[in-house]
């Protein structure tokens, strides 16, 4: 059996992360996104999968190639224009043979999920078996509507709390008969121009089709849409991977529980690091620094001395300047941050942090939450940032600047003020 992987999407609700780089090239642990995907039907026996691809796919095809290096055979299979998940899935039908695995390629799951889903795929008895799983807000999901026989009887996509026929959200994991194929050609667009698959799914159930729901536990799955997520999954993601110290530590430095140090990574001297952590290769931390659970740190990244950083994602090659606090943020690669640089992530009246994303402001859920920061991003000394801030790529924050809302690419943020110098009498 194949699977099929849908990565077309350009995630917008991720910016200024995803202007650089597909969502699913974004690492969480150590790995992309799209990689514990791949690693997940690998374990579960898939060894062919069909990538398809739209947004800088050219990356995610140079990233993976051939698929290898992880034990798979990978094909990859462009959609044209962005047409909704029926038209991705669509896509794929000359290429599979028979009945197929399909998922999501921004989620998170291992590899029971996959096999769960699976397990409950009768060859020639079931139309299609989905994944599902229990969520606290409905609204925010296409929600599963059983019979009394347990079978999927409709999805609701995204309705009120009060209107929700249960908890159980789509999960994006799924077994097909090809006979998908042809309920997704008679499904007609939305009103965004899109062809959805779960229309296909309730086209198939309402003609009587056997369409089963299989739940998946929530802590084996999660969903990466927003910026703030990608803190949560890379907890995800640390807790469930094996640790190994292999750099160089020197005497001084402490490591307390779980903590992965890549090879040709360097810890100095007075540096205090707590698990789950990672630090990847050539990254160099210390002196006299404390990096704080739910940390990862990608290649080449440099943390100074008497520097703060607290349950954050660092990308490749950025460097925080000493005397700097970086606290439940996400920052881009080849960021350069000077010294004393300062991110806020607690709002002073204690409220949930807002942030800007697609034009609205929303609720993040959550108390605290710093910054996000695109690709090549320079702050100037004793620089600092307001709570739920978005920065663009390349832009720059001169000295002493406080930022107190979102700054899009290729900005200069410069302090203005008056200064008088007289002579001593």
């Amino acid at each position: 059996m194949k699977v099929v992987l849908l990565a077309a999407g350009a995630g917008e609700r991720l910016m200024p992360l995803t202007a650089t780089r597909p969502k699913h090239l974004i690492k969480v642990g150590g790995k992309p996104i799209l990689q514990f995907c791949l690693e997940a039907v690998k374990e579960a026996g898939i060894e062919e999968a069909i990538v398809i691809t739209h947004y800088m796919g050219e990356a995610i095809r140079s990233y993976f190639g051939n698929g290898a290096k992880l034990g798979l055979r990978l094909s990859y299979v462009e959609q044209k224009a962005i047409l909704g998940t029926g038209n991705a899935a669509s896509i794929a039908e000359p290429y599979v043979d028979g009945d197929f695995v399909l998922v999501y390629g921004d989620l998170l799951f291992g590899q029971d999920a996959v096999k769960s889903v699976l397990s409950q795929f009768k060859n020639g008895e079931t139309a299609a078996v989905m994944g599902v799983v229990p969520v606290d807000k409905p609204e925010n999901y296409g929600i599963i509507q059983l019979d009394k026989d347990n079978k999927v009887k409709r999805i609701v996509e995204k309705p009120t709390a009060e209107k929700a026929p249960s908890n159980l959200a789509n999960a994006g994991v799924y077994a097909f008969s090809k006979e998908i194929f042809e309920k997704i050609k008679k499904t007609k667009a939305s009103i965004r121009g899109e062809w959805e698959l779960i229309d296909a799914i309730n086209m198939l159930a309402s003609e009587g089709k056997t369409v089963r729901a299989t739940q998946i536990s929530r802590d084996d799955w999660f969903d990466v849409g927003r910026p703030w997520d990608l803190l949560d999954a890379n907890v995800w993601a640390l807790k469930r991977m094996e640790h190994h110290v292999l750099g160089k530590v020197e005497e001084g430095a402490h490591i307390i529980g779980p903590v992965s140090v890549a090879e040709s990574a360097r810890i100095r001297s007075g540096a205090y690091i707590e698990g789950p952590a990672f630090i990847d290769e050539e990254t160099d931390v210390g002196p006299n620094c404390y990096i704080r659970a739910g940390s990862s740190l990608g290649k080449k990244v440099r943390v100074g001395n008497a520097v703060e950083i607290k349950n954050s994602i660092l990308m490749d090659g950025t460097h925080v300047g000493h005397l700097s606090y970086i606290g439940d943020s996400v920052l881009g690669e080849k960021c350069n941050l000077g010294a004393g640089t300062i991110t806020a992530n607690l709002r002073f009246d204690d409220e949930p942090i807002k942030m800007m994303i697609k034009d609205k402001l929303v609720d993040t859920g959550r108390r605290k939450l710093g910054v996000i920061l695109g690709d090549n991003v320079k702050t100037g000394i004793k620089s600092s940032f307001m709570p739920g801030i978005k920065v663009g790529a390349n832009s720059w924050v001169g000295p002493n600047f406080m930022v107190e809302r979102d700054l899009p690419a290729n900005s200069i943020a410069l302090l203005k003020q008056n200064s008088e110098v007289q002579q001593r009498k």
